[in-house]
């Protein structure tokens, strides 16, 4: 199989590279972080300019018609940059949901406000009790006149106190926990009833929890048919596991490229720490753990248009991995750079949080260990 990137994919490459060199410097990022919205608008209007946006919307749509390469380059590239504005949240996982589940209508509505950089969205998915099993949905969703009442509280919505809209799964029927019942609505985040409380994350993005509290919304929000939103939500949540394990190998490169600069620079006996042999050892182990990550990512991605079942136990087996890799790298980086590994100085500590944050998102390696086991068990049964 040829893995070689063809000469558009090689131009979007060095273009989100150039991007991130002129645009998030550390500095810059940090500026951005401790901004009052945690992201640039001139960043997101940037993307919109340069079609980021639009690459994965379909071309009926005002789309480029892109596919999982395209998304993976654009995610590795912001991987090395710890870019803030909501990608994921708005193009991938938002835009994934519009663009499989929403009738034609809302498709022809929202999709090109996505690619204009006009429309930012969230996606509300998580409760409390739930930890990483999106089917144990509390949220109720009753039905009244032509349209539905929303109840309930959703905790960690990422990218939530900039969206415009957000896509949030409900209990329409079924019991506690069951796949089947459940459904996607979406709502206006300055909804009548929906009270948002924000906050930072330890990587420096934000996220908020959110309260319900009988929200009205028509039927035409719902995306997807009724009861039937979870296969939707599994696919989208696929493809967010394949655009953050993207994300993961940009970021842990960058980890590992300041570690070997690290070692190169810093003497101790009068020569440079790299010179150490268990040292350069420990270096080939996170180059190792680095490349095994890669191919995993990679290797997903590859499986996002494939069969429902290939794509889920490929997502899982990716999560695996990154997360193995993600810890192993960080840790790493930060012990052989010393007390000052963690420190706010120093970009190492900040790739190792958002490491850590992608290590959860979607479910942990443990999480995601059992679930390949589960859906193997399944198979050979």
């Amino acid at each position: 199989m040829d893995f070689d990137y063809s000469d558009e994919q090689r131009q979007l490459k060095d273009g989100v590279e150039r991007f991130v060199r002129e645009r998030y410097q550390f500095d810059q990022w940090k500026k951005i972080a401790a901004s009052e919205s945690g992201m640039s608008e001139e960043n997101w209007r940037q993307m919109a300019e340069l079609g980021w946006l639009a690459v994965s919307l379909p071309e009926a749509h005002g789309g480029l018609g892109g596919g999982a390469v395209e998304t993976m380059i654009i995610m590795e590239g912001f991987g090395r940059g710890l870019v803030l504005e909501p990608y994921l949240s708005t193009v991938i996982l938002g835009a994934t949901l519009l663009a499989r589940g929403a009738p034609e209508a809302l498709q022809a509505e929202l999709l090109p406000k996505i690619g204009e950089g006009k429309l930012k969205l969230a996606l509300a998915i998580a409760e409390h009790q739930g930890r990483y099993n999106f089917a144990d949905v509390a949220l109720s969703a009753r039905a009244e006149g032509s349209g539905y009442v929303l109840a309930g509280p959703k905790c960690v919505v990422l990218d939530a106190p900039q969206a415009d809209k957000i896509i949030v799964s409900a209990r329409t029927g079924g019991g506690a926990r069951e796949a089947q019942g459940i459904s996607l609505f979406l709502v206006d985040r300055a909804a009548r009833g929906l009270n948002l409380r924000a906050y930072r994350t330890l990587d420096r993005r934000r996220a908020a929890d959110l309260a319900f509290d009988n929200v009205r919304v028509d039927a035409a929000s719902l995306i997807g048919a009724r009861d039937q939103g979870h296969g939707l939500l599994s696919e989208a949540i696929d493809h967010g596991i394949a655009a953050v394990a993207a994300e993961a190998v940009g970021a842990m490169q960058c980890l590992h490229d300041a570690t070997n600069d690290y070692l190169k620079t810093r003497k101790q006996f009068g020569v440079p720490i790299g010179s150490f042999q268990v040292l350069q050892h420990r270096m080939v182990d996170m180059h190792i753990a680095l490349e095994q990550a890669r191919s995993l990512a990679l290797m997903v991605n590859m499986k996002l248009d494939g069969p429902a079942g290939e794509r889920a136990r490929a997502a899982a087996a990716a999560k695996v991995q990154i997360g193995q890799s993600a810890r192993f790298v960080g840790q790493q980086a930060v012990q052989l750079h010393g007390g000052m590994g963690m420190t706010d100085e120093l970009t190492v500590g900040h790739y190792k949080k958002r490491l850590m944050m992608i290590d959860v998102l979607f479910g942990n390696a443990e999480h995601h260990r059992r679930r390949f086991a589960e859906m193997e068990g399944a198979e050979a049964a």
